[in-house]
């Protein structure tokens, strides 16, 4: 990983004490000049003068552009190589949710439905007003970035979790503001590591475009799936296991908690708080299945919408309980999902109404990107070596029951 110092002089420090916005810019401008020189370095395995046998190759000055971030429009000096080999992606991740915020706010006043607060914001942002031709050229750009990523294969390796999960947003269609769901899916791969796997735009999230969704991803290459996790829509379930035969699907405790909740009667509930955390977090499926029996026992007189909530999903609840117990708690709930949908819900809330869906999907589409790729240069989410032997020795024990069971 590229690593810069970044020096500060007295008068840069004594601005960012008292507050001053353009020191922040400077600092930030500085800083990034600087990390783009130490990615050069790396690059090139020498830093500027060095004598070196291990040298790749040379450096042939800088090119001079313009970012605008939340301090504002910053300059850089990318530095080049005399082969022209060194490319810099750190600007171009950074700046590309920056770009469709901007795009989207840009879209809205030049199709009439901005206030005369979302211009100034635009202006604000970028400087100066957007003409229909420059917001069409910008979109086209991002565009075709956004749908590249949508679309690239994922046969590269299995995605033993898969994580599927809708928020709504608002998006004017045919002169109304309707509601529209996002669908998203995330796997982890066999390597351990996070990837969000698929964004769509949707009408509702019925099964047809859950269905629709899924196998867009089967498509790309989505394989090797175990085990999927939802909350229990009627139709992500029916299109999980349309999609995923074979898979086992875990349905969202944290959901399933407040399914249960809602129709607990309030002087009962923080007792069947503590009822259902032994059930799903039981050490194994035969405590989880005693843990119901004492639910059962305390709450039937008390609580019995409840308890017929409780029994009829206990089995998918808790399904998670058999994989070791080193992965239950990252994968019992759609959380993680649920995080990357409030970061995304953060960035999209100047918007309030977007214009079309395809300002919609560009944006969103543009800030899934930048956490897929935060996410693929962390560190390992899961160690899946315990997970393999598991699997393996699962299947034999299972195939060695049958034949057992065939020779009797």
């Amino acid at each position: 990983m590229t690593r810069a110092q970044i020096n500060l002089d007295a008068d840069q420090i004594q601005d960012l004490l008292s507050g001053d916005t353009n020191g922040m810019r400077l600092l930030v401008q500085q800083a990034v000049n600087q990390f783009l020189q130490a990615e050069l370095s790396e690059h090139l395995q020498a830093d500027p003068g060095e004598r070196t046998g291990e040298r790749r190759g040379y450096r042939n000055g800088t090119y001079a552009r313009r970012i605008t971030a939340r301090v504002g429009t910053i300059e850089l000096e990318v530095p080049r190589d005399r082969d022209g080999t060194f490319r810099t992606e750190l600007f171009e991740r950074f700046q590309r949710s920056e770009r469709a915020l901007v795009l989207a706010l840009m879209d809205m006043v030049v199709h009439g439905v901005a206030t005369r607060k979302v211009a100034t914001i635009t202006e604000t942002l970028c400087g100066h007003s957007f003409s229909k031709s420059t917001v069409s050229r910008l979109s086209a750009d991002l565009d075709a970035v956004v749908e590249a990523w949508c679309s690239r294969p994922l046969s590269g390796q299995n995605y033993p979790f898969v994580i599927a999960d809708a928020m709504y947003i608002k998006v004017r269609r045919e002169g109304r503001v309707r509601s529209t769901a996002v669908l998203i899916a995330v796997g982890i791969g066999e390597d351990g590591y996070r990837e969000v796997l698929g964004v769509e735009t949707s009408i509702s999230e019925t099964r047809a475009a859950w269905s629709s969704f899924l196998g867009r991803l089967r498509e790309r290459g989505l394989h090797g799936i175990d085990y999927t996790v939802s909350d229990a829509h009627e139709g992500l379930v029916d299109a999980l296991r349309e999609h995923f035969p074979g898979s086992t699907w875990q349905r969202c405790q944290a959901h399933f908690m407040r399914n249960v909740l809602d129709v607990t009667p309030k002087k009962h509930r923080d007792r069947m708080v503590t009822l259902l955390r032994q059930i799903l977090h039981a050490d194994t499926p035969g405590d989880a299945r005693e843990a119901l029996t004492r639910a059962q026992e305390e709450m039937e007189d008390s609580a019995d919408k409840a308890l017929s909530i409780l029994e009829t999903g206990f089995d998918d609840a808790t399904s998670v309980i058999v994989l070791p117990e080193k992965y239950r708690r990252r994968l019992r709930t759609s959380n993680m999902l649920e995080r990357l949908n409030e970061e995304v819900r953060r960035r999209e809330r100047p918007i309030r109404i977007f214009p079309n869906e395809e300002s919609a999907l560009r944006l969103i589409g543009a800030l899934v990107m930048e956490q897929h790729e935060a996410w693929v240069a962390s560190r390992q989410y899961l160690d899946l070596d315990e997970f393999r032997q598991w699997k393996t020795d699962t299947e034999t024990d299972a195939e060695n029951t049958m034949t057992t069971t065939n020779a009797a």
